[in-house]
């Protein structure tokens, strides 16, 4: 008999809840195999059998449960059910009776045999009608005598449903008052106290900007293929940001800075906090030290932890900590909002969808694709001149790329020794 003990998801993490068991109770488990979700306030962790046997929980799914207490037994001297083998369908081979004996026809009427409501239900033309009567078959005879659906017959049905949608003659949904109830896990109630304690515990403001898509855009477009062979996965705009963040950030660093009772903190480094959004809910990994990372560092490094936060691999220590926090509500459809601080951090970036609009550029009007952007910040640490000020210099360096390579400074700077 094996204990399987709920391990520690982190240091300050003293209780956890058993979120979902894959498994049911007393099933055959095989040795490897995730048995069950556990969720704290910061991650959700998975519970894996070390070895195969017969599975009894010890906790009810969304009871609590102390770090390194059982959570459930396996009984390793139950060996798994052997699985009944399918019997294959007897092949008819060429030759053979069942091939050679020809099948029976029913030579009846067509009305004894056919259901009142077949026509009803299937679109029949005449000469169809015609030709099953001749032959004396229903309705139920030609769809059961058809051997696979085609592309022809799937769009000849999306097209007549959707065709009765424009013209309102679509079937009308019985109504319903019913509605569904379920516990709110761990992480979403420590994310809604969170939420809470920060709209009533620091002096949160909000500054906009706008930025032209435009040069990254086209670096892009021009450079993604030649990006994918050289490092394997697509160049997206969130290393961008990542990377201008990091360098406005050096120039205004009390937009990194967080109240420690009172003491104000200022790391000499910037790890930025990307919000991915879950299933369990919203979930913060951090890219440590952006400032002293490449485009492609940070795009793979963005990837790989959306991909853990999202699969449930994600661990408390690549959540924990961030000076800085980059949100993205453009890829649901927002054209504006104001993003609320995750604390201890100081300020949040918001990013917003991408949107065609007319801009007034060197005299005339041009089409350009825009994005507002959203920076909201404690103004108890931060002023309006550092926040504005980091703004202005993210918009700067997303709408001049090239000058992420030179910490935001000018060329022609740099080159004078200005």
């Amino acid at each position: 008999m094996i204990e399987i003990k709920v391990p520690s998801p982190g240091e300050s993490i003293t209780e956890v809840e058993i979120g979902n068991w894959l498994v049911e109770d007393g099933s055959f488990v095989e040795k490897g195999q995730e048995i069950a979700e556990v969720e704290s306030d910061k991650a959700t962790l998975t519970l894996i059998a070390e070895e195969g046997g017969k599975i009894t929980f010890k906790v009810e799914e969304g009871q609590a449960i102390a770090v390194g207490e059982v959570a459930c037994t396996i009984d390793t001297s139950v060996a798994p059910v052997a699985k009944k083998e399918k019997e294959e369908p007897e092949k008819e081979v060429a030759g053979s009776k069942t091939a050679d004996k020809p099948k029976e026809v029913y030579q009846g009427s067509t009305a004894e045999r056919e259901p009142k409501n077949d026509i009803g239900k299937v679109k029949v033309t005449s000469v169809a009608k015609e030709m099953m009567k001749e032959a004396g078959l229903t309705v139920d005879d030609i769809i059961s005598g058809l051997k696979r659906l085609g592309k022809k017959e799937v769009e000849a049905v999306i097209f007549s449903s959707e065709a009765k949608q424009q013209n309102g003659i679509g079937e009308s949904k019985p109504a319903s008052r019913e509605a569904s109830r379920k516990r709110m896990s761990m992480l979403r109630r420590k994310l809604s106290q969170r939420l809470v304690a920060v709209k009533n515990e620091t002096a949160m403001l909000t500054t906009f900007n706008e930025v032209d898509m435009g040069p990254i855009m086209d670096l892009r477009k021009k450079y993604q293929q030649q990006f994918i062979e050289k490092h394997g996965f697509k160049l997206g705009f969130m290393s961008f940001f990542t990377k201008a963040v990091a360098i406005a950030a050096q120039s205004h660093p009390t937009v990194i800075s967080m109240i420690d009772g009172d003491e104000i903190v200022t790391p000499g480094y910037v790890d930025v906090g990307i919000a991915v959004s879950t299933p369990k809910g919203l979930m913060v990994p951090n890219v440590r030290n952006a400032e002293s990372k490449s485009i492609p560092e940070i795009e793979m490094e963005i990837k790989e932890l959306a991909e853990k936060a999202r699969n449930k691999k994600i661990s408390v220590e690549e959540l924990s900590g961030g000076t800085f926090t980059i949100t993205n509500g453009g890829v649901f459809g927002s054209l504006l909002s104001t993003p609320i601080i995750n604390p201890p951090q100081s300020a949040i970036l918001g990013m917003h969808a991408i949107v065609e609009r007319p801009m007034a550029v060197g005299g005339q009007v041009v089409i350009r694709p825009m994005m507002y952007i959203a920076l909201s910040y404690d103004h108890r640490i931060i002023d309006g001149k550092d926040s504005v000020g980091f703004l202005v210099e993210v918009k700067q360096l997303l709408e001049n790329p090239g000058q992420m390579i030179t910490n935001g400074k000018d060329i022609g700077e740099l080159l004078l020794g200005i």
